[in-house]
């Protein structure tokens, strides 16, 4: 008889799920699409979700159904090339490009910022980043348990706050949804839109990372058979979806009800904080800052731990351990320096090169028993994403790069020949395109189908 999990460890590895994808960070992009999406709020939280929440889950359900131990691993089943390529660009972004600078600068948006001149943003930005980061590096350093367990009590308190200022929002609403026009992004294609704006909690890149972390509790606890772990982690990814997609509806819900009273805002940090003020007053707001500061800081420290690592392990002989973490570390204070809307801006082009790649694999990956690791599928599949979704990286370039003169005729060829490109997905056809291939090419090539199952 195969083992299972019990109701409690299926809530408890759900609860490890919900505690690795949901960060301090995770809350600002429900809090700005709330407000900005005016009577769009619904569309645009249905697509937020579906790849916010959605598609972090079937990652980490993708990782166990292929037997996949590491992204390193799921990445070698296209190329050894591709696997370096995949592995190191994605733990730079969730790393000290763009997902540890982010931490810091909602840490600062939320705690410092409101209390401050914006005269002084800068100055202020620059100290606490030093000092934030300062702790991060002596934390990375000397890895222990000391953050686990301020995560213990870290990662409740947050969410009982949370708790208590969505249901004064429930008791005692600033008023209705918002019945304002959305604003110019929001207008048009809102759930595609919504799709777009959950790229940017990078949790289903996250999700290959860190499968492994989730798969590995599952045979911890006494799972042992494959096929049983990947129904268990669907399982527990079933209640982190409830949990999540819960927190994500009443973020957005409430901040869309703050527009009676609150004037628009692109901050998600500040808006939030002073939606606490409202409800809560000065003690709302501090207590809120405080969570979010150390939040923030146990992310970090995680992440310049994970990247740390997974470089010594994939290039041995070059740094070590705490050269690495230094070096992240530098850089993660240098960007954060940017400011939060600068990272996030800076950051899209390349999720929306790195997310289909992402979604690719995700999917061929949960096709597992159908095609096996067919490489010539994954290859095929791989290249044709990764050719055209270089279309929706030029696009999401800042202004004063896309409308230069030879890449806006670039994008207005895309524009004209990509069917949805204009929705982000100009790379999906090309991907389909790119299955039937390979799958066309592996039936023609009999003596190559050893592990695709027609």
């Amino acid at each position: 008889m195969k083992r299972k999990l019990s109701f409690n460890q299926t809530l408890l590895v759900g609860s490890l799920l919900f505690g690795l994808y949901f960060g301090a960070g995770n809350l600002i992009f429900p809090i700005e699409l709330g407000q900005n999406s005016g009577t769009n709020l619904y569309k645009v939280v249905l697509g937020f979700i579906i790849s916010g929440v959605g598609l972090p889950i079937l990652g980490v359900v993708a990782s166990a159904i292929s037997k996949n131990d590491s992204l390193f691993e799921m990445g070698k089943t296209v190329n050894d090339k591709f696997a370096y390529f995949f592995t190191t660009a994605l733990y730079l972004t969730i790393g000290p490009f763009f997902a540890i600078p982010r931490t810091s600068t909602v840490a600062f948006e939320v705690g410092i910022a409101p209390n401050i001149s914006e005269d002084k943003i800068k100055l202020f930005l620059f100290v606490f980043s030093l000092i934030f980061f300062l702790a991060v590096l002596a934390f990375a350093l000397k890895p222990g348990k000391v953050m686990d367990n301020i995560g213990k009590i870290l990662t409740p308190t947050f969410l009982i706050l949370l708790s208590v200022l969505v249901i004064f929002a429930i008791i005692k609403p600033m008023g209705d949804l918002a019945k304002n026009q959305p604003t110019k992004i929001y207008q048009k294609n809102p759930l595609f839109t919504g799709i777009l704006d959950g790229y940017n909690t990078m949790d289903a890149l996250a999700s290959l990372a860190f499968a492994i972390i989730i798969i590995s509790s599952i045979r911890k606890l006494g799972v042992k058979d494959s096929n049983q772990i990947a129904k268990e982690t669907l399982k527990s990814g079933v209640i982190c979806l409830i949990a999540m997609s819960t927190v994500y509806i009443s973020l957005s819900f409430m901040s869309s009800s703050s527009v009676n009273i609150m004037k628009l805002g692109n901050n998600g940090g500040r808006i939030l904080s002073n939606i606490s003020f409202y409800y809560l007053g000065n003690f709302g707001k501090i207590l809120l800052a405080a969570i979010v500061i150390v939040a923030c800081l146990k992310t970090a420290i995680g992440l310049i731990i994970a990247c740390s690592e997974i470089f010594i392990q994939m290039y041995p002989n070059t740094l070590s351990y705490k050269a690495y973490a230094v070096v992240f570390t530098l850089i993660s204070f240098l960007i954060a320096n940017l400011g939060l809307q600068k990272i996030i801006s800076l950051s899209i082009p390349v999720l929306m090169y790195l997310y289909p790649l992402a979604i690719v694999l995700i999917f061929l990956s949960l096709a597992y028993p159908i095609i096996g690791k067919n490489k010539i599928i994954f290859s095929l599949t791989i290249l044709f994403t990764a050719i055209f979704s270089i279309f929706d990286l030029l696009k999401a370039l800042p202004k004063n790069i896309s409308s230069t003169n030879s890449i806006s005729k670039i994008v207005d060829f895309a524009k004209n020949y990509l069917p949805a490109f204009e929705l982000g997905f100009g790379w999906l056809i090309p991907a389909i395109f790119g299955i039937i291939l390979g799958l066309l090419i592996s039936i023609i090539k009999k003596e190559k189908i050893k592990e695709i199952n027609l």
